[in-house]
Order: structure tokens, then sequence, then C-alpha cells
């Protein structure tokens, strides 16, 4: 499933920022986002970790939705031109 069915593109690409990626040009796979944001949330994701858990998704879930708008403002700084 494509990310941009649950998430904006501001949020998913915060997901790869945290995790130290450079966002894709097209949406990612609503599994890979899935995976970062676990790993925002302390999942190590080891081979035999197994799944991340509610706990984990839901600590990067909110990690990721505080980071988002920093990337949205970021985002339309660039476009404007200026820079803080």
């Amino acid at each position: 499933m494509n990310a941009q069915l649950m998430l904006e593109p501001d949020e998913w690409a915060a997901a790869f920022i945290l995790n130290k990626k450079r966002p894709p040009d097209q949406a990612p796979t609503l599994n890979q986002v899935a995976s970062l944001v676990a790993r925002v949330g302390g999942f190590l994701a080891r081979t035999v970790d197994g799944e991340p858990g509610v706990k984990t998704i839901c600590l990067g879930m909110q990690r990721n939705l505080d980071f988002a708008p920093g990337v949205r403002f970021s985002r339309e700084l660039q476009a404007a031109g200026s820079c803080v």
C-alpha cells in the first residue's frame, strides 16, 4: 500500500529524515514508513527481534508527528527563497 493513503507527504518524509535517510521523490510503501517510525520509537530491527510492538510504533509516531511541521516549514522557507 502507498504511504499517502494514511500519511501526509511531510509526515512520511519526516520518518526518513529522523532516520537520517533522504526521502524518496515518490511515496514509499506504508510498510517502509512503519518500519522507520518503529525505529524512531526505539525498535532496533535486528533479524531476531520480530515485529515492532504497539508501544514502539506509538512512541515513534508521536515523535514523527512532532517533527513533521518542521519539515513543512523548512519546505515553505525553501520555496520562498528565504533562509533563517
